[in-house]
């Protein structure tokens, strides 16, 4: 009988370069988004890098694979001493969603944010994101804000 492996959540690696490009393709092609190369060249030299201000990623990887990330970063906020957690990206592969992949990767950030002391982690998600929302509303809080941006 062939199963799979389990989950295993990990930080990005240089190594992962390559799978790392196509979950986040597969990620920007679901918000139907295309980036010109230096935009994946700069965001993974970004999450390779050490700056406290910089993005970090975590990976869920399965039988060698990847099969999905979250890419978080941590910012100031007026109303609080500590430091915020944007969970900015969460993608799952299509053959894997519905395995725990999603719920792992956030409270994985839910144990950054905690480690690195920040009381906050917030996310975005377009309204049409159904299955995505599901999850959501199981481990976290909707709030009534709605966003605004520059034209």
């Amino acid at each position: 009988m062939n199963t799979k492996s389990d989950i295993v959540i990990r930080p990005l690696r240089a190594s992962d370069e390559a799978q790392w490009r196509i979950l986040w393709t597969g990620y920007l092609e679901y918000y139907e988004t295309v980036l010109p190369e230096e935009i994946y060249v700069s965001t993974f030299a970004r999450l390779m890098g050490n700056d406290p201000q910089d993005f970090s990623c975590l990976v869920a990887e399965q039988d060698g694979h990847l099969v999905g990330l979250t890419h978080y970063l941590f910012h100031r906020h007026g109303w609080k001493v500590e430091n915020v957690c944007y969970l900015q990206d969460l993608y799952a592969t299509p053959d894997s969603r519905g395995t725990g992949i999603g719920r792992k990767l956030i409270e994985a950030a839910y144990e950054a944010a905690d480690a690195a002391g920040a009381p906050n982690v917030y996310w975005l998600t377009q309204d049409f994101n159904a299955p995505a929302r599901k999850l959501y509303d199981r481990i976290g809080v909707l709030t009534p804000f709605i966003k605004y941006q520059r034209p």
